[in-house]
């Protein structure tokens, strides 16, 4: 692993944890990681919506593994309304403090990891992991992708950071301007040097067995979206 941060750790000071959370909200809204999520998510609930048709609402469940301050399930939640669709979002979350930020702003959350995820096969209808691969050292990411796909029925999504130095530089400038903490600069740097190629990513998809290509958004972000295949 390159590098260490705050959020490697579960038992990180509880008052930095959350300056990083609000902080990290900030740039996921500024800088595309949440529109990158978002934006994989809309044709899985458009599909869910056509599929329902008369106008009838259904209830999914969407567990978002590493979900911060829940942001992003938050996110989630919204567009899935637009399209008729009530989304129960349930967060996963190593760190406690985070956990408790997460179940305040509304989004339930369990102290848990993709290394023993709390839901059994098939039993959410979406998981969601949105800059929680590369926490983790390579061989244990391809692991939690497989168990994504084992606990998710219509859809998975990762989203992570695309590796460049243009970005790490401009997030490191980006800090200063919103007046964001010492550690999130630091730690914001060091999630980018930690970061994917597309490469990098269909490897890790293919010895996973998931059938399905990373691509690149913006903001120096890396995606992938597939619907599992439920045996």
């Amino acid at each position: 692993m390159i590098g260490v941060e705050l959020l490697d750790d579960p038992r990180a000071d509880p008052a930095l944890v959350g300056s990083e959370l609000r902080d990290i909200a900030r740039l996921n809204a500024l800088f595309g990681g949440t529109r990158a999520v978002v934006r994989e998510l809309e044709p899985f609930f458009e599909r869910g919506r056509r599929e329902t048709g008369n106008g009838n609402r259904e209830t999914w469940t969407l567990l978002d593994v590493g979900t911060g301050s829940g942001d992003i399930a938050l996110a989630a939640r919204a567009a899935a309304r637009r399209r008729g669709i009530d989304l129960q979002t349930i967060g996963v979350e190593l760190n406690p403090t985070a956990a408790r930020i997460a179940s305040a702003a509304g989004v339930p959350t369990m102290v848990a990891d993709g290394n023993a995820l709390p839901v059994g096969a098939g039993s959410v209808d979406v998981v969601v992991a949105s800059q929680v691969l590369h926490h983790l050292p390579r061989d244990v990411a391809v692991r939690w992708i497989v168990a994504f796909d084992r606990v998710a029925r219509r859809a998975v999504v990762l989203a992570d950071l695309r590796r460049s130095r243009a970005a790490m530089l401009g997030v490191w400038a980006a800090s200063f301007a919103l007046v964001m903490g010492h550690v999130t600069r630091h730690d914001a740097v060091v999630s980018l040097k930690r970061g994917y190629t597309k490469r990098e990513l269909d490897e890790m998809l293919r010895e996973a067995g998931v059938r399905t290509a990373a691509r690149h958004r913006g903001g120096a972000r890396i995606v992938a979206a597939w619907s599992p295949s439920i045996e």
